[in-house]
């Protein structure tokens, strides 16, 4: 047992018994630092670090039931010595465990009886401490783990986004500046941090049904007849049915914006006509987000619109297509949006 780590405090308005108290711990290595006034050995208490607690009870200021009860707010497993004299009653005693003493020795203290005791709890303390380090150990390998799990969900997750635009080679980073844009929409809009990271990481499954859409319309660069749009339209579906009876969060919220960013908030979008908050606000999100950045971009029958005219259509929309409030905000981070857009233009 290493005692020159131990922190110990003694406190007692009787300076005979402080010193008698360090010369019997100096005799086994334990150095005590000691207080006469009960309210500022308290005080030294609570602002250190210390391992082993010894106090008188009578005392002028505060008494020791006090002084413990004051000390147990803050730690909780401190071992506590309350010296009492031989005369104190047992009430005083059984009062003192209430208040969270941990042991007791009495006066006049005998030298063999208090090196005992203090080694035992001084054995406590360290058994305390090498668990609480054990505890932060573990608690910081899993904390590491749960982050490295995380980590590979994301990448999996981007890699599965990318999965829906990789046939078209003219919206290869389609998906990453629509979540990025997402995210500083779903900002905006005073969604929480996890939120955000939701809708971030799920959003590049807005297309991931065109999977099950032929080129021959997928590519097709001129406009879809009336057939080839229906077609089309079943993107919403089939990402649905791809994303159904999922657990991840991630997951759960790309359905319902695969489902639902061809919504309109006037309740003329498809597939079902929703309109207003009756779409989810994500898929609300990405409906201008997935628009915006579609304008912005060559695509097979069409050349990239410039911000101010990818902008102007935004406002003509607003109550139409897209969530007024959103737009307002989406078009007050139009710096934010250029920022992002310059960094992932092809």
């Amino acid at each position: 047992m290493n005692l020159e780590n131990i922190k110990a405090v003694y406190i007692d308005d009787e300076p005979v018994n402080l010193m008698l108290v360090q010369a019997y711990a100096a005799d086994f290595n334990l150095s005590i630092t000691t207080f006469e006034n009960s309210l500022e050995g308290l005080e030294y208490a609570l602002k250190n670090d210390i391992d082993i607690l010894y106090t008188d009870y009578m005392m002028p200021e505060i008494d020791g039931i006090e002084l413990i009860k004051r000390f147990r707010k803050e730690h909780k497993e401190i071992p506590i010595v309350v010296i009492t004299a031989v005369g104190d009653v047992q009430e005083v005693k059984l009062n003192a465990l209430e208040a969270g003493a941990t042991d007791f020795l009495s006066k006049p203290i005998d030298i063999a009886e208090f090196k005992a005791r203090s080694l035992n709890l001084i054995s406590l303390r360290e058994a305390q401490l090498k668990l609480k380090d054990k505890a932060l150990h573990l608690e910081s390998e899993v904390e590491y783990a749960t982050k490295e799990i995380l980590n590979r969900e994301h990448e999996t997750l981007m890699v599965l986004g990318r999965a829906a635009e990789y046939k078209d080679e003219e919206t290869s980073n389609h998906t990453t500046r629509v979540a990025h844009y997402s995210k500083v929409l779903a900002n905006e809009y005073g969604l929480d941090e996890k939120m955000q990271e939701i809708i971030f990481y799920s959003s590049p499954f807005h297309d991931i049904g065109k999977i099950g859409i032929p080129d021959s319309i997928l590519l097709k660069e001129s406009f879809l007849d009336e057939e080839e749009t229906k077609i089309m339209r079943s993107h919403a579906f089939i990402g649905k049915e791809i994303l159904k009876d999922t657990q991840s969060p991630y997951l759960i919220e790309g359905e319902k914006i695969a489902y639902n960013h061809h919504e309109k908030f006037d309740g003329t979008g498809y597939p079902n006509g929703k309109k207003g908050d009756e779409i989810p606000i994500s898929a609300r999100i990405v409906s201008i987000t997935d628009v915006f950045d579609a304008l912005t971009s060559v695509r097979p029958y069409k050349k990239s619109w410039s911000f101010e005219e990818a902008s102007d259509f935004l406002i003509s929309q607003k109550g139409k297509h897209f969530d007024p409030i959103l737009v307002d905000l989406f078009l007050n981070s139009i710096d934010k949006i250029r920022k992002i857009y310059d960094d992932l233009h092809e």
